[in-house]
């Protein structure tokens, strides 16, 4: 080990002591309903996806109707990412004409991505169209993570709450973790990993001429949206089949220190 990576896993160390009082007092301030200084923003919004849903806030549920909302929502979820990736070669946002993705591999990464079981067995730049990694695996990488931390607030509540019938309402956890939690992290983080060299783009993939004159496809792609709910989510599937290794999911030492939640 060499005196930067020391240096890099004590930072690291050191911002993760750092953030773990308040953000841990923001979560719980989420989780129990009280106000934060987003929720003029976020609120709004909130009862807004209630309505629509047709969710009750309100509604205290038993552990076991819980637990059948979060199966209810995971199989839902199977079922749209499956979809997607079969029907990949008629859907917009696939400028490289990728073909549908095989059943077996499309039945694979659907249920790697809903269990965030972080398993990946595929070739990111040849397989997946943008459409099936932004609105299908970058999706569940926001909801399988949101679901994960639900069923944790919970099993607390289970815990704390010894003569209580309910143990909260999954479909407001869910929300409350993606619109509060997850989403503003993923955006701050995002447009910096955009600042720092990775690609947030749409563009087909770009072809280069090496210094010996080989020929060279560059894939592109919303390469940053994707990789901070990836490593935040603790979510396997990047971008681009070397993962991290790549230079543009991985761009420098700044951004590398999130890879250490991997």
């Amino acid at each position: 080990m060499t005196i930067n990576g020391w240096i890099q896993i004590a930072l690291f160390g050191a911002i993760i002591i750092a953030i773990t009082k308040p953000l841990g007092g923001y979560m719980t301030r989420v989780f129990s309903d009280e106000r934060t200084f987003l929720s003029p923003i976020l609120r709004p919004i909130e009862r807004a996806i209630y309505a629509i849903s047709g969710v009750n806030e309100e509604e205290d549920q038993h552990w076991l109707t819980y637990a059948i909302a979060m199966l209810a929502f995971t199989a839902a979820g199977f079922l749209s990412l499956y979809a997607i990736q079969r029907l990949q070669a008629v859907l917009p946002f696939n400028p490289q004409k990728l073909p549908a993705v095989g059943e077996h591999l499309a039945f694979n990464t659907s249920v790697s991505f809903i269990t965030n079981t972080n398993w990946q067995s595929y070739v990111p730049e040849t397989t997946m169209s943008y459409l099936v990694q932004m609105a299908g695996l970058t999706v569940h990488n926001f909801v399988s993570a949101a679901t994960g931390i639900a069923l944790a607030v919970a099993l607390v509540r289970g815990f704390a709450r010894r003569s209580a019938q309910g143990v909260g309402n999954f479909w407001v956890d869910l929300t409350r973790c993606v619109l509060y939690i997850l989403l503003p992290i993923s955006i701050v983080a995002g447009l910096f990993f955009v600042w720092q060299g990775m690609p947030q783009n749409l563009s087909a993939y770009v072809g280069a001429t090496t210094l010996e004159g080989a020929k060279q496809t560059i894939a592109m792609g919303p390469v940053a949206s994707q990789e901070v709910i990836k490593m935040m989510g603790t979510n396997g599937g990047g971008f681009f089949n070397a993962n991290s290794a790549h230079p543009f999911e991985n761009p420098n030492a700044i951004t590398n220190l999130e890879r250490f939640s991997e």
